[in-house]
C-alpha cells in the first residue's frame, strides 16, 4: 500500500465491511489508518490513527472558530455561580500560530489591558481551550472544587486567567495540533508534540506584550506536556510547574509491568474532537507491546531540563504518582522543589494557598521579584494516615529520604509477613479463574511505624496451565480489626500497586536498585512447564503511617483489566455560557448556549479498543522459604 496515509479498512470488523452504523456513532467515515511517523531515534514507525469526535458533537462542547478581541470587564461572570472577574481582561480569541512545518494552530490569550510587557504561562493540551470535552463539572462533586472557586475562563486542568491576569500575567491557552480547529493530526506527546510546544513558546516570547519569559502550568496531560516540551529546551521557557504527570508512557500507564491496558487511553481518546485524525494510541497499546521506538519516543527527555521547576506529587494518583516523583528526581535542575499533597490533583491545584505559593514561584523566576522563594523548603512531604490525621507539609531535604532503612518482610506459608525466612520450602497457590484469584499476606505492627518511599516485591513464581502470568500486587493499611480503611471522600481504600507480565520480567540492571526494579520490556521470556522464576515487582511510592496494632496487607492477585467506567463520564455536564460576548454582568439575562450532555457519544464505537484477554490460566504458584528468598522490601523511616 502506497502513500503517506494507508487505509487499514475493515480491521476484521463486520460492522465496517457492512457499513453498519452503531448506536451513538456520530460520523460516517469508516476507517482506521496508519501513517509513517519519524521517531526521536530516527526510526520510522507506522502509527495508527482514527477519527475522533467531530466538532459538531454535543460531547465535544466545541466553540466556533472566530478571530476577535474584546475586553472582559471587572465584575462580569462567565457562568452563573462562577467567580466574578476582579480586573478588566483583554481577551484575544483564536489567535493563529504557525509552527515550523507550516501547520497553523489556534490559541486564546488572556492578558492585562495595558501596554506593558508581561510574563506568560502556557497551558498545553488538546482538551479544548474553551470548555471542551473534559470539564470539572463532569467529575463527581467537581473533585471538591466549588464552582465559585474559579471564573470558568480556565481550560480543563489549567490556570484560571481571572486570577493570573490580575497578578500581571498573560495566560496562553492553545489547542494543540489537531485539536478542534487547529490544523494537522492530533498526537500524543512525543517528538512532534514537543516541538510544537517549543515553537509556540518561542512565538509567544516575540509578541509585543511579552517580557520574554514563559512558564508552563497545569495538571495531568498539561504536566506531561511540560516534561516533554521542557525536554526540547525552548530558549524562552523560564520555569515549569508540573502538578502530577507521568514521564514514561509505556512503563507508567499504557503497558505498566508489560500488561497492555488500553482502557484509560480509550476513555480519554473518546473525548477528543478534531477535524482530522487522532493518534490511535489505544490501538498502539495492544499492538506494540514491547518498549520499541514508538514508546521510546514517549519518554520525556528529563536529562535536558535545567530550568526551575516547582513539582507537585501525591501518593494516590493511579496514573501519575511514579512519574511525578521520577521527574523531580531525574531533572538536573539545581532550582527544583517538591511538594507532596494528600488530596487530589485538581482540588490541590485550585486551593487558594497553593495558587499563592505558585504565584510566588513564578513571580521570582518570570518577573525577577526578590521574594525569598529560594528559601522555600526543597521538599514538603505528606504522610498518609487513614483512620487518623495525615501529616502535611513536613519539611525534608530530599526524596527518597536519606534516613530510610530498608527492611525485608518475608512471605510465609502461614500467609504472614515475617522478619525471618521459613527454613523449609513451601508453596502457596490460587486458581486464576476463582471469584477472587488472590492471596493475602499480613504483618501486624507492634509499634508505630512510618513507611515512606518505594517498595519491591521479590518472589518466585510458577504458572500451572499457562506459559505466562499477569500479576497485580497491592499494599494497603488495615485497622486493628483487620478491616480496610476507606477514604472519607472517595470511599475507596488507599493503596499502592505494582504490576507484571512475567514474560517481561527481565531487569535493566543499569537502572534498577533493590527498592526500584526497572524492567527492560525488550523481549518476552515465556514460561516452560514446571519452571520457577524469580520476579521483582516494583510498587509505586507511598507514604503511610501505621499505628501499633494496625496491619499491612500485601495482596498478590491474578490481574484483571479495569472496567470502562473507571474513566469519569467526561462530556456529561451541560454547561450554559453566553451565546455572544463571553461574560456578562450578574443579574443580566443574555442569550445563552448550552454545551455538553453527550457522554456516551463516540465517533466510531465499533473501533473502540477493549482490553485484551489476560494470559492467566490455571494456577499461580508462589514459592517461599528455604532457597526461595521471597520478600517485600519496605522503606522504614525513623523519626528525625
Amino acid at each position: 500500500m502506497k502513500g503517506s496515509m494507508r487505509k487499514m479498512l475493515c480491521l476484521g470488523l463486520t460492522a465496517l465491511s457492512m457499513g453498519v452504523m452503531m448506536p451513538g456513532a456520530v460520523s460516517a467515515e469508516k476507517a482506521a489508518i496508519t501513517m509513517p511517523q519519524k521517531m526521536a531515534n530516527g526510526e520510522t514507525v507506522e502509527v495508527y490513527y482514527r477519527k475522533g469526535l467531530p466538532l459538531t458533537a454535543a460531547r465535544a462542547r466545541a466553540a466556533e472558530l472566530k478571530r476577535e478581541t474584546m475586553v472582559l470587564k471587572a465584575g462580569s461572570i462567565r457562568r452563573e455561580g462562577s467567580k466574578p472577574l476582579t480586573c478588566d481582561i483583554l481577551f484575544e480569541k483564536d489567535v493563529p500560530v504557525t509552527l515550523r512545518d507550516g501547520t497553523v494552530i489556534y490559541t486564546d490569550i488572556f492578558r492585562p489591558v495595558d501596554e506593558e510587557k508581561h510574563p506568560a504561562i502556557m497551558a498545553w493540551s488538546p482538551y479544548g481551550k474553551e470548555i471542551g470535552g473534559q470539564w470539572l463539572d463532569d467529575v463527581p462533586g467537581r473533585a471538591g472544587i466549588p464552582q465559585a472557586a474559579t471564573s470558568g475562563l480556565e481550560k480543563f486542568e489549567a490556570p484560571d486567567p481571572a486570577y493570573w491576569v490580575a497578578q500581571g500575567y498573560v495566560i496562553i491557552n492553545p489547542d494543540s495540533r489537531g485539536a478542534y480547529h487547529s490544523e494537522g493530526n492530533l498526537n500524543y506527546w512525543g517528538s512532534q508534540n514537543s516541538k510544537d510546544g517549543y515553537d509556540t513558546i518561542e512565538w509567544a516570547a516575540k509578541q509585543p506584550w511579552s517580557n520574554g519569559k514563559i512558564g508552563m502550568s497545569g495538571n495531568s496531560w498539561l504536566t506531561v506536556s511540560q516534561w516533554f516540551i521542557a525536554g526540547e529546551q525552548p530558549p524562552h521557557l523560564a520555569a515549569i510547574a508540573p502538578w502530577e504527570g507521568f514521564v514514561d508512557h509505556f512503563r507508567e500507564t499504557a503497558n505498566r509491568g508489560g500488561i497492555p491496558n488500553p482502557v484509560f487511553p480509550e476513555g480519554i481518546f473518546e473525548t477528543f474532537a478534531s477535524k482530522n485524525y487522532i493518534e490511535d494510541q489505544p490501538r498502539m497499546v495492544v499492538t506494540h507491546t514491547l518498549l520499541d521506538a514508538y514508546w521510546q519516543d514517549k519518554i520525556a527527555k528529563l536529562q535536558n531540563i535545567h530550568i526551575p521547576a516547582y513539582v507537585v506529587a501525591s501518593f494516590t494518583n493511579p496514573v501519575h504518582t511514579h512519574g511525578t516523583f521520577a521527574g523531580f528526581r531525574q531533572i538536573p535542575s539545581h532550582d527544583k522543589w517538591l511538594r507532596v499533597h494528600n488530596t487530589n490533583e485538581w482540588a490541590d491545584y485550585y486551593q487558594p494557598e497553593h495558587v499563592e505559593d505558585l504565584r510566588k514561584f513564578f513571580d521570582h523566576y518570570l518577573k525577577g521579584v526578590a521574594n525569598d522563594w529560594e528559601k522555600t523548603p526543597r521538599v514538603r512531604l505528606s504522610v498518609l494516615d487513614p483512620g487518623h490525621k495525615d501529616v502535611v507539609d513536613r519539611v525534608e531535604q530530599e526524596f527518597p529520604l536519606a534516613r530510610t532503612q530498608y527492611k525485608k518482610l518475608y512471605l510465609t506459608s502461614q500467609k504472614t509477613l515475617a522478619g525471618a525466612k521459613e527454613a523449609q520450602e513451601q508453596i502457596i497457590s490460587y486458581d486464576t479463574q476463582a471469584k477472587q484469584p488472590a492471596v493475602n499476606f499480613v504483618l501486624n505492627f507492634d509499634k508505630d511505624t512510618e513507611l515512606t518511599g518505594y517498595m519491591n516485591l521479590h518472589t518466585y513464581v510458577e504458572a500451572e496451565g499457562s506459559d505466562d502470568m499477569e500479576l497485580q500486587v497491592t499494599v494497603q493499611k488495615l485497622d486493628k480489626d483487620g478491616k480496610v480503611i476507606t477514604d472519607p471522600v472517595t470511599h475507596m481504600p488507599t493503596v499502592s500497586e505494582g504490576y507484571l507480565r512475567v514474560s517481561q520480567r527481565a531487569l535493566d540492571t543499569h537502572k534498577s536498585t533493590p527498592a526500584e526494579p526497572v524492567l527492560k520490556h525488550t523481549r518476552e521470556d515465556l514460561l516452560k512447564k514446571g519452571e520457577i522464576v524469580p520476579v521483582d515487582i516494583g510498587i509505586w511510592p507511598m507514604g503511610m503511617k501505621y499505628h501499633a496494632g494496625e496491619k499491612l496487607q500485601l495482596t498478590i492477585a491474578a490481574y484483571r483489566p479495569p472496567k470502562a467506567d473507571s474513566v469519569p463520564p467526561f462530556g456529561i455536564a451541560k454547561i450554559a455560557v453566553p451565546a455572544k460576548g463571553y461574560t456578562f454582568r450578574p443579574g443580566e439575562k443574555p442569550a445563552m448556549k448550552t454545551l455538553g450532555g453527550g457522554h456516551t457519544e463516540v465517533a466510531h464505537p465499533e473501533l473502540a479498543v477493549k482490553a485484551p484477554a489476560t494470559r492467566n490460566k490455571g494456577k499461580h504458584i508462589i514459592h517461599v522459604g528455604g532457597k526461595y528468598d521471597s520478600y517485600l522490601l519496605v522503606p522504614v523511616v525513623p523519626e528525625k
